[in-house]
């Protein structure tokens, strides 16, 4: 098979492993809404549970249990994947409790500000400076916040929470060279002791829901070990063959799907204050976006001319 063949093959495979990741990710409100009934802890207990069994299963099958029995060798790697496992929790909590409880269309919010926020703590921890177009981004994406605080008197706290929760997690596992798979198998392995024991103590109180609905909804429980590390492994594989560009233009699939369901199915408030928030918030990833494509075509020039001469 000849090069430029094989190359658009993993083109294409990274497209649609991105695509599946970007729209489970963007669907998934319907997945918790419909076990909705189920208290948010418990769906994360059950998240945390289920997905250490099936990212287990994972690295069993791709060969991967010797590269996850050497990091209890390292403590570092350790710790800092505790602290990862904290985040993330607080993440899906904050998700899970949002779409159970009229708070889509916030989430979606937090999600599309996400690449704002990763981009101030870089500036704040890794010393990552921001040129003109960054900060307008990110003076659009606060005026879209201070206008919502000032016309309804509401802090958008879920959008913060989870853009904040997830943009801190991404720093934190940035200090930890370890594919996505183990990592989010420690994470699970971490989570899955406090996980079990609410779990159990659930049961001694009489309140468990597992086990009370039918199988149906047993078994969309144990899915959201599945719904967890799925799209994982898909995003993945895609940022492992597409350029970091056309990730970056493809994640937007996630809050947008999140956005439409939140309006047009759960037909949640969208009052004048509620678009022009998103207006502000959308023309800052626009400008964003736009600097963020020019500055990767600056660099493959660069590396270009750097490989002729």
């Amino acid at each position: 098979m000849n090069q430029p063949a094989e190359s658009d093959r993993q083109i294409q495979i990274g497209v649609l492993s991105a695509l599946g990741a970007f729209l489970i990710w963007g669907f998934s409100s319907l997945y918790y809404r419909a076990i909705g009934t189920a208290p948010a802890l418990e769906i994360i207990a059950h998240r945390a549970i289920w997905s250490l069994l099936f990212t287990l299963l994972m690295i069993g099958l791709t060969g991967q249990v010797r590269v996850f029995l050497r990091q209890f060798s390292n403590f570092r790697i350790l710790l800092v994947l505790l602290v990862s496992s904290l985040l993330v929790s607080v993440n899906w909590l904050g998700f899970i409790w949002a779409v159970n409880n009229g708070k889509a269309l916030e989430a979606s919010m937090g999600y599309f500000i996400m690449p704002i926020v990763m981009v101030v703590l870089g500036r704040l921890f890794l010393d990552e400076r921001l040129n003109r177009n960054q900060i307008i981004s990110l003076l659009l994406v606060c005026l879209g916040v201070l206008n919502l605080l000032i016309a309804i008197r509401q802090l958008p706290w879920i959008a913060l929470l989870l853009a904040i929760s997830f943009g801190f997690y991404s720093l934190v596992r940035k200090k930890v060279a370890v594919n996505a798979l183990v990592g989010l198998t420690l994470e699970c392995l971490f989570l899955a002791p406090l996980s079990l024991g609410y779990l159990l103590f659930l049961h001694q109180q009489g309140t468990l829901v597992f086990g009370t609905q039918g199988i149906t909804f047993d078994l969309l429980l144990i899915g959201s070990g599945l719904m967890t590390a799925l799209p994982l492994i898909l995003f993945t594989s895609a940022s492992k063959r597409l350029r970091l560009g056309t990730v970056g233009l493809l994640q937007y699939l996630n809050p947008t799907c999140q956005f439409l369901l939140a309006l047009f199915l759960f037909n949640e408030p969208f009052s004048p204050h509620h678009l022009n928030t998103f207006i502000l918030i959308w023309l800052g990833l626009a400008v964003f976006t736009l600097d963020s494509r020019s500055r990767m075509k600056r660099e493959l020039q660069a590396r270009k001319l750097a490989s002729q001469s």
